[in-house]
């Protein structure tokens, strides 16, 4: 379903892998010749679902990126890895995890360097390119399901279902000999991957998210 762009709309977007949130919402504006922007990024490794915001979709912001997230992650077994995805420096360690569970509930995760979180008012991810590293914080997550689905040599793949925040590298890393190999989201909310290429209206959206419409009151 199309929105009038002059009132603002929802583009839903498959994020290919290689290319940051940023160079996706970049590629839409100039496209579209009219402002745009997110509600939550995604990691240059990972690819899937992305909410592009147009024209005063722009001010829906906030109340789109607290919604909770669905991904399907590979762990590669048997490996480690600096930042805990394929990009950084991969170390074999010879020995696989004694288990396969993933925590479910309340966690605890300690932020990434990796992250766009800001730290001593600048983002993480700058720090950790020029070789700085600091004490990131913690924050408490909540992670509703992490279903394993697949497993073979030297692998593992779940499908897991978080609340908004979640680092699922991290998630990963908890199972000890592993890092996150492939990560793909799923699911916003009640938004689907599998509809990628939609441009819902605002109104559209209100009825699919009630905080949306609540504000719109």
């Amino acid at each position: 379903m199309s929105g009038d762009r002059f009132e603002g709309a929802v583009l839903l977007c498959d994020k290919p892998a290689g290319a940051t949130s940023h160079d996706v919402v970049a590629q839409v504006r100039r496209e579209r010749r009219c402002k745009a922007g997110h509600a939550g990024t995604l990691d240059p490794f990972a690819t899937g679902l992305l909410l592009v915001l147009l024209g005063r979709a722009t001010r829906l912001q906030r109340f789109l990126v607290g919604l909770p997230k669905t991904y399907l992650a590979t762990a590669r077994l048997g490996w480690r890895s600096s930042p805990g995805d394929p990009d950084g420096e991969l170390t074999e360690t010879g020995s696989l995890p004694s288990s396969l569970e993933l925590p479910t509930g309340r966690v605890r995760q300690r932020v990434p360097m990796t992250s766009a979180v800001r730290v001593g008012g600048e983002r993480l991810y700058r720090k950790a390119h020029r070789g700085e590293v600091v004490e990131t914080p913690e924050r408490e997550v909540e992670v509703y399901r992490a279903e394993l689905v697949d497993s073979g040599p030297g692998s593992a793949c779940y499908e897991i279902e978080c609340s908004a925040g979640t680092y699922v590298r991290t998630l990963v890393e908890t199972l000890g000999d592993a890092y996150c190999e492939q990560l793909r989201r799923t699911a916003i909310g009640p938004f689907a991957v599998e509809d990628a290429g939609e441009e819902l209206g605002i109104g559209l959206v209100a009825k699919m998210v009630p905080a949306v419409k609540d504000a719109l009151r």
